[in-house]
């Protein structure tokens, strides 16, 4: 293939010079923008509370963001929560402070704001010195200190749909055709569509990379599923180092925990890091898979896992590398199960087929009278009055006698968790 290589200024990246101008220009979020929504309908009437936009990324949380700023017509503050600091709060403040404008501040990644950073905030939101918009990907009800959230309403932003993606897509395309003085046909969007995920600046990225690779002499550039995916599975790494891979190099990162090699794990870990990831979202996936993929093969595994994300949260980068370092290879090297996650899958999956079913009255509670006459409570045996405190009883509903939900997996430690089961139960639950 030829390469065709233009002298003339780069332009800038597609998904920036395609960010809406206005309200009507702007894509998706219909039950926040819409005609009625209570987004716009609170614009129109030229305020707005201090918000916190919550969704995934690529969805348009910055371009609300400056929408926001440019429809009420204030001052407009970004700070990112990557590179900014307390300062920098205290700079914003004073400047809004000594304007006779209103003032908004957004914050991007909110959540990588530590507490001391949110809790600067605090005085001027409640003074009404600016309006804060947060934006973050994360669930801000963990993230977001509860002062600060309680002074903000909290709007979630969804993937778009694929009808607003095909729009996106056919200005997407016009643009590029000016830009590259060819016309463009697209024969298929599947590849672009499951590439972006919903995530418009994927999206454009995507698009942007396919059509940059093949120019030619021909006048017509077309793109089918595989020149596409052959295009970005081998260039968007480098492409776009933002972060457009996330969601892949996590996964490579915990397949390789849970596929016992320290080795993989590090270096997953490592291009997280170098690319800016949020180190307390690195230590939380790695709690939630102490317990789906390691579990009682090795308890302390959770232990470490959560002291893990405590001490990251305190300590921040860059010596919290230090403690995910120590904790990945710990949890890469511990014994595996599963027994856990699929216990709970199959007790979830009974749920839903029955229903709710009645509650034994031998383990019913009868803080009253009437309850204790109607034989609440009546045969329990309280564990603890007899020898190695057990007693064998039926805690399990009538209709589910019997029924396994944990099965231990074949590990030192649930191996003599079954063996306990099985001495105890007997021949009950078939352990």
């Amino acid at each position: 293939m030829v390469y065709y290589i233009y002298t003339v200024m780069k332009p800038i990246p597609l998904a920036e010079e395609m960010r809406p101008k206005t309200l009507n220009e702007y894509f998706g979020q219909e039950h926040l923008v819409g005609e009625q929504a209570i987004l716009r309908k609170t614009l129109e009437m030229g305020t707005i509370p201090s918000i916190i936009l919550w969704g995934p990324p690529g969805v348009g949380k910055t371009t609300l963001a400056n929408l926001i700023a440019n429809q009420l017509k204030w001052n407009f503050y970004k700070l990112s929560a990557i590179n900014s600091g307390v300062r920098d709060i205290r700079d914003v403040i004073d400047s809004a402070k000594n304007s006779d404008e209103a003032s908004v501040l957004f914050i991007d990644e909110i959540h990588r704001f530590s507490k001391s950073q949110q809790d600067s905030l605090l005085g001027a939101v409640e003074q009404g010195i600016l309006t804060l918009i947060g934006a973050t990907t994360e669930n801000p009800s963990f993230e977001v200190i509860s002062p600060l959230l309680s002074r903000c309403q909290v709007y979630i932003l969804k993937p778009l749909e694929k009808i607003y993606l095909e729009q996106i897509l056919q200005q997407a395309t016009e643009v590029m055709e000016k830009r590259v003085k060819r016309s463009i046909s697209i024969n298929a969007t599947n590849a672009l569509f499951q590439i972006s995920g919903g995530d418009v600046r994927k999206l454009l990225n995507a698009f942007e990379l396919a059509v940059y690779l093949h120019v030619s002499d021909k006048k017509e550039i077309i793109l089918t599923n595989e020149n596409v995916t052959n295009a970005v599975q081998q260039n968007l790494v480098k492409y776009d180092k933002s972060g457009d891979m996330h969601y892949d190099v996590i996964s490579a990162f915990i397949k390789s925990l849970r596929g016992s090699d320290p080795n993989a794990a590090l270096y997953w870990m490592a291009r997280m890091i170098a690319a800016g990831e949020d180190p307390k979202f690195i230590a939380r996936r790695m709690v939630i898979l102490a317990s789906e993929d390691i579990g009682n093969a090795n308890p302390n595994a959770l232990l470490l896992a959560t002291n893990c994300f405590q001490a990251v949260s305190m300590i921040g980068m860059p010596e919290a590398r230090i403690v995910l370092s120590q904790t990945a290879i710990y949890l890469a090297c511990s014994p595996k199960s599963n027994a856990a996650y699929v216990a709970i899958n199959k007790a979830q999956a009974t749920v839903k087929k029955t229903k709710d079913l009645s509650v034994p009255l031998s383990l019913r509670n009868a803080p009253t009278k009437l309850m204790k006459d109607l034989s609440y409570g009546t045969g329990y045996k309280y564990a603890h009055d007899y020898p190695q405190s057990f007693t064998e009883m039926e805690f399990m509903p009538e209709e589910l006698i019997g029924k396994v939900f944990f099965e231990p997996g074949k590990n030192a430690r649930e191996s003599e968790i079954r063996k306990q089961l099985k001495a105890l139960w007997k021949g009950k639950y078939k352990y």
